[in-house]
Formats: C-alpha cells, sequence, structure tokens
C-alpha cells in the first residue's frame, strides 16, 4: 500500500489518498473495510489485468469512501495514476510514461504527464464532458446553510453540474462567509437527492492567495475534503459557462486551508458554442502529487 498526498507538492498538505497496488484477490466487502480502515476522503484499489485490455481501456482501478464505491473522483483518478507512473520504473527523464489511462466505473479516464525544468512533475486528468442540471433557489440553499440569500453571488446561478458525479456548485460573495461554513451532510443530501445532486461545492471569488481564481469548500460525511478534483471540474464547466473563467484558461482553485490541508487545484475547459452556456467540454483538472509512505496490510483470513 501507498499513502500519497495529492493537489500538492509538499507532504502532509493537499487530500492524502491510500493506493492499494494489487486489490485482486479481495472481495468488495473487504475493498470497503479497508477504506473505512484508513479514513482517508477515498482509497483506492489497483486491479491488473490483461496487459492488451489495459492498452485499451486503461488499468482497472476501483475508488471507495469510507461508506461507499464511487464511480469517479478526481484527487484518487489523480494519485493513482502518479503511483502507476512510478510503478514504471521510470519517473523522470525521456522515459516516463506521458499517460496512464484508469479503466474506472465511470469509463476511461486519461491522466497526462509533464514536466517544467526546475518545476515538480504535473498531471492532468480529462473527466467526462459535463452534463449541467437544476438550477437552484437561493432563499432554499440559503435556509440549509443559515447564510442570508444576500450572502450568495446573485451574478451565477447555483447550479447542479457532473463530470462523473453530480456536484451543486454554489458562489458566496465573500470569504468571511465562506470560512464559516457549516453544513449539515445529511440534511445536505436529503435536499440535493430529489434533483439528482450528490455533494454540495460552495466557492467564493475573494481568496487567500490572489493567484487563485476560487476559495472552495466541500463538506460531506466524512467530513470536510481537503481536495476534491471531480467537484473541481464540475466548477471548471460552471467558471467557463458562466464567464468565471475564459474559455481554455487554467486557474487555479484553492481549497483545504481551513482544515490546514492547503491544495492547489488547477482547471479549465472548452466553451464550444458562446450561444450557449451549457455547452462545454475538454474539462481538465491537474495537480502535483507526492509520495508519504508506503506499507504492507495483514488481513487475517
Amino acid at each position: 500500500m501507498v499513502q500519497v498526498d495529492v493537489f500538492t507538492d509538499r507532504t502532509l498538505t493537499g487530500n492524502a489518498l491510500a493506493v492499494f497496488l494489487d486489490g485482486r484477490g479481495l472481495s468488495t466487502e473487504q475493498m470497503q473495510a479497508l477504506a473505512r480502515e484508513t479514513n482517508l476522503s477515498e482509497t483506492t484499489f489497483i486491479l491488473p489485468g490483461d496487459i492488451a485490455v489495459e492498452r485499451i481501456r486503461g488499468v482497472r482501478v476501483r475508488i471507495f469512501t469510507v461508506q461507499e464505491e464511487l464511480p469517479f473522483a478526481g484527487h484518487p483518478t489523480l494519485g493513482t495514476a502518479f503511483v502507476l507512473r512510478g510503478q514504471t520504473g521510470a519517473v523522470s527523464g525521456p522515459a516516463a510514461a506521458s499517460e496512464i489511462r484508469l479503466d474506472l466505473n465511470v469509463g476511461t479516464v486519461p491522466v497526462r504527464f509533464t514536466q517544467e525544468p526546475g518545476q515538480p512533475i504535473f498531471g492532468e486528468m480529462t473527466q467526462k464532458n459535463p452534463e449541467f442540471g437544476a438550477i437552484h433557489n437561493v432563499d432554499d440553499i440559503a435556509r440549509l446553510t443559515g447564510f442570508r440569500a444576500a450572502d450568495f453571488d446573485d451574478s451565477v446561478p447555483i447550479q447542479t453540474v457532473s463530470t462523473g458525479i453530480p456536484f451543486t456548485i454554489a458562489a458566496l460573495r465573500e470569504l468571511n462567509t465562506l470560512q464559516n461554513l457549516c453544513l449539515d451532510p445529511q440534511r445536505a443530501a436529503e435536499y440535493l437527492a430529489p434533483s439528482g445532486g450528490k455533494f454540495f461545492y460552495f466557492v467564493c471569488r475573494e481568496t487567500v492567495d490572489p493567484k487563485a481564481r476560487l476559495h472552495a469548500r466541500m463538506i460531506f460525511y466524512n467530513g470536510e475534503d481537503p481536495a476534491t478534483g471531480s467537484a473541481a471540474g464540475c466548477c471548471a464547466a460552471w467558471m467557463v459557462a458562466h464567464s468565471v473563467a475564459a474559455s481554455e484558461e487554467r486557474v487555479l482553485i484553492e481549497q483545504g486551508l481551513e482544515m490546514h490541508r492547503p491544495s492547489c487545484i488547477f482547471v479549465r475547459a472548452t466553451k464550444l458554442d458562446d450561444r450557449q452556456d451549457n455547452h462545454v467540454a475538454n474539462v481538465r483538472v491537474g495537480g502535483n502529487c507526492v509520495e508519504v509512505l508506503r506499507g504492507e496490510v495483514m488481513i487475517a483470513i
């Protein structure tokens, strides 16, 4: 088992991920139990298979939270791809893999790697094309969060978007308001379920790092998430659709600062038709990754 920190180039920051290098022989129940054991936002299991199949579909990987298996998640995809790239035995130089393809429950997701001189390796995944869902009433979200309707940025909609998992993007006006967010995950889930949403992703254009475009927070049943790559992909599509970012502009989302796990998530997307807000494709989410520890897990049979 390898543990890495994702969306960061410094250990003990970003979002931690446990990666089991060979999950063959483990049942779904054992994978779920191991995910509860690590108690991280997500844990992944690599399932090596036929090389010919892997060339087409990618390496089979399953993703678990402490509570459920997910069809897709961002930081597990990026982190697992970094680990797989390291497994090739050539982690730098011209022989290193420039792309790792993962076969997830949502389908094949490619992760491409680049490196600038003197900089850490950068990985960028291409997520599914976005599906734009319900636009929510600000008064409903205000009641759910305890904020006032006036606390929300009325220049953009509160909208559910999915690039594999549906997140409802809600923008607040001021950083201080977002820093004081207090959300009941159970109430949030009950509200979102009828509209097909899974989790909220709260953002604000006022940031701590002046280089960041948005400050973000995501609170769910396992607590607060230091970096949410799947939500960031949804947010990238939402930003381009609603002119918070330009088409093809790579921007930084900062997350995890409130829990002392600062994360840097770089996103971009393409707007294909200026006449349609939701005509967005080519969603990409990237960042760095560092290894923290390696070990063996003993399971009594």
